[in-house]
């Protein structure tokens, strides 16, 4: 007892002692006011749990626990329905004969026996003594009811009945709409679960009026102008831009102001993106890269308000660039074709860049960068001076320019000593950046199936041709009837194209297999051809019709194999006359309409007599064409029978060896069968033979095929 009296005592001293210590209300809320945390001091967390203070206007942070009791919630609304539904099925199945046996031996408990709305419960006494009944059940249709009913009436009259459980009307509107209410509120708890985690700040909407930009960086893209050749103009001009921006004194001390907006415009694969990133890695600004689709969204008026937030925060961030990639996605003419006016989606999102540009000031700092490789399309306020200020071209490659980019790219694989890009160069005319890359990398990996040590001559040929026309098809099996076609169609195409003055020259023929086609004959041009002649017109028609004809000769028969040669000559025809004002009887007018893809119906702005005599025009033009072919190829047929055997036994011809046979001199050269019964001793020829030129297997590189 004294101990505990003594620690009584001391308890009551300590509570005095705080309790004298302690200020008082008014005290306290003084305290907390004089106490306010110095600058540069660290405030305590709101809640005291550590976490960081939430900004002002973001979304509160949700723990994990909401997350979790969200599903818990669904799983609990499962079994409940799952219990529901299946409560009354509980039990062993009997049958209404089994049933009646079992109750009339009497091992049915008295007053077990309950009639549902589409089954008997019940339970069955067991033959052990500390056994628990058993459940059972007897299922029927709900038509039956009554007569299972009456059954057990006459079953149970002696026993004092059993018991009826009417359906309840609860479970009816369960059985009947459960399944659609938990879908519904399975969607609503996703829904509203997604749109809270998308952030506050928007509305309802979430982040979707929040501009989907990426910021790029010198570090983030790697490329620089080293990496970007073929297309000095657009450099220089492109690097105009960045030296505005790194010093802009140096420019407006003569009066002269940052351009708005600067528009890539070239075909597919020519370089306008890789321009782009070349621009992010030499500026050393900001660099907002988006496409013009990630401004479209499912909702109306998502794509105006990402447009307003790019710009709101590219302007925080001036001096930057914005580059806008398939601006033709968004930019498009407004009112055209069969848009629903200013309340399209499309044209809303127009509509706010258009005012954005427009309202930059000279000091703003924001250029905003734009490719398309349709300009034909785009709205005339978008191209205009004031938004985009300049249109850069990026064309495809000249010969210096495809060297330059080959050099580029063959950095990145091992080339073996006989590889003469200028070759492939001078032999890939129209080809784009993107192709040139393909050609270095398809020769890269069939170089490594073949397990080479380095990139050969032949890959690069067998790459150009598989990017530009597909891969050949050795495997492919053909009748001696249809191989003989084929070699009589690329004999007679091959004879015109050697024998006629202004075409191309020759470079090989196959009846190889290739892509759709089965035979191809490949010329050589001599330079970039900018336009096209009279005369080079007239003999490519010639060619084209050399394949039809000598297969006719020979077989006795046509075939549909000239199908893409009749297109071809047929288009020739069409675009001299309705583009190129090369015929007389309609002289020096244009008769092709506008760019057709924006509407349904093709312009037409000529009449039908006018329609009838391009028609004629057309027939002419081609019919002259097979004439001459025909009497061509009729003066040098044997020369064609050579070829087409020549084929038949080589499958491929260099153009020399073409000249050979038409000159009527023999090829003296292992076939493909003594090459496959006798193959070459060494694998790898040594360095000093790999620059060899050879006409079977190390044919220049860069032919393209003629037209045929």
């Amino acid at each position: 007892m004294p101990m505990r009296k003594r620690l009584n005592n001391a308890a009551n001293a300590a509570r005095t002692a705080i309790n004298a210590d302690a200020p008082s209300s008014t005290e306290s809320s003084r305290v907390a006011l004089a106490e306010e945390p110095k600058r540069g001091d660290r405030p305590t967390p709101p809640g005291g749990n550590g976490q960081p203070p939430r900004k002002p206007g973001a979304a509160p942070q949700q723990g994990p626990g909401r997350n979790f009791a969200g599903i818990v919630l669904i799983a609990m609304l499962l079994l409940l329905l799952f219990t529901v539904f299946n409560y009354s099925s509980r039990g062993e199945r009997l049958t209404m004969a089994e049933f009646t046996r079992y109750y009339e031996a009497g091992d049915v408990v008295a007053d077990s026996v309950v009639l549902h709305e589409t089954q008997i419960s019940a339970r069955l006494e067991q033959p052990e003594a500390d056994a628990e009944p058993k459940a059972v059940i007897v299922t029927f249709n709900t038509a039956d009811r009554e007569v299972v009913a009456q059954k057990l009436n006459d079953l149970t009259a002696d026993a004092g009945g059993y018991t009826s459980r009417p359906p309840s009307p609860w479970m009816q509107f369960l059985f009947v709409f459960g399944p659609f209410i938990l879908i519904i509120l399975v969607l609503w708890f996703i829904i509203s679960r997604g749109l809270r985690n998308a952030g506050g700040g928007a509305g309802m909407l979430g982040s979707f009026g929040k501009s989907r930009h990426r910021t790029l960086s010198k570090e983030m893209t790697g490329v620089t102008f080293k990496d970007v050749a073929g297309i000095e103009e657009a450099k220089d001009e492109v690097t105009e831009i960045i030296e505005f921006l790194k010093s802009p004194k140096r420019f407006t001390k003569l009066g002269g102001r940052i351009p708005r907006g600067v528009l890539l415009i070239g075909d597919p694969g020519c370089g306008k993106t890789l321009l782009a990133k070349a621009i992010a890695g030499e500026a050393d600004v900001p660099f907002f890269s988006i496409s013009g689709s990630d401004f479209v969204e499912m909702f109306v008026g998502v794509g105006a308000s990402r447009v307003r937030d790019l710009f709101k925060q590219a302007k925080e961030s001036a001096p930057c660039i914005i580059f806008l990639d398939e601006i033709d996605a968004v930019g498009r003419r407004r009112g055209g074709g069969f848009s629903s006016g200013g309340h399209d989606e499309r044209e809303q999102t127009l509509n706010a860049i258009l005012v954005e540009m427009d309202g930059f000031n000279t000091g703003d700092g924001v250029i905003v960068i734009a490719a398309t490789n349709r300009a034909d399309v785009l709205d005339p306020a978008l191209i205009r001076p004031g938004r985009f200020d300049r249109q850069i071209s990026v064309p495809l490659p000249d010969l210096k320019g495809r060297l330059e980019i080959l050099k580029v790219h063959a950095k990145k694989v091992t080339l073996g000593p006989d590889i003469d890009l200028e070759k492939i160069a001078r032999g890939t005319p129209m080809f784009s950046g993107a192709d040139l890359a393909a050609i270095i990398n398809e020769a890269a990996i069939s170089a490594t199936m073949d397990n080479k040590d380095f990139v050969e001559h032949e890959d690069l040929e067998e790459a150009r041709d598989k990017v530009k026309f597909g891969r050949a098809r050795r495997s492919r099996v053909r009748e001696a009837d249809e191989n003989k076609l084929v070699a009589y169609h690329e004999a007679g195409h091959a004879v015109l194209q050697a024998t006629l003055e202004h075409t191309d020259p020759l470079h090989k023929v196959t009846i190889i297999p290739r892509g759709g086609a089965g035979g191809a004959t490949f010329s050589l041009p001599e330079k970039d051809r900018m336009g096209y002649s009279l005369k080079w017109i007239l003999d490519t028609m010639r060619v084209l019709c050399g394949g039809r004809i000598a297969e006719e000769k020979a077989m006795g028969d046509a075939s549909s194999g000239a199908s893409m040669d009749i297109s071809q000559v047929t288009r020739l025809a069409r675009t001299m006359i309705t583009e190129w004002g090369m015929s007389d009887r309609l002289g020096f007018v244009r008769y092709a309409g506008e760019d057709s893809r924006e509407s349904f119906v093709a312009e037409r702005d000529f009449s039908d007599e006018t329609a009838k005599i391009i028609d004629e025009e057309v027939k002419r033009l081609v019919d002259e064409a097979y004439g001459d072919a025909a009497s061509t190829l009729e003066h040098n047929w044997a020369a064609v029978e050579r070829v087409a055997e020549a084929l038949l036994k080589y499958e491929t011809l260099s153009a020399d060896d073409v000249f050979k046979l038409i000159g009527g001199e023999p090829l003296n050269k292992p076939t493909v069968s003594d090459l496959l019964a006798d193959p070459p001793k060494s694998v790898a020829p040594p360095a000093s033979s790999r620059g060899a030129s050879n006409p079977q297997t190390d044919l220049p590189p860069g032919a393209i095929p003629s037209p045929a």
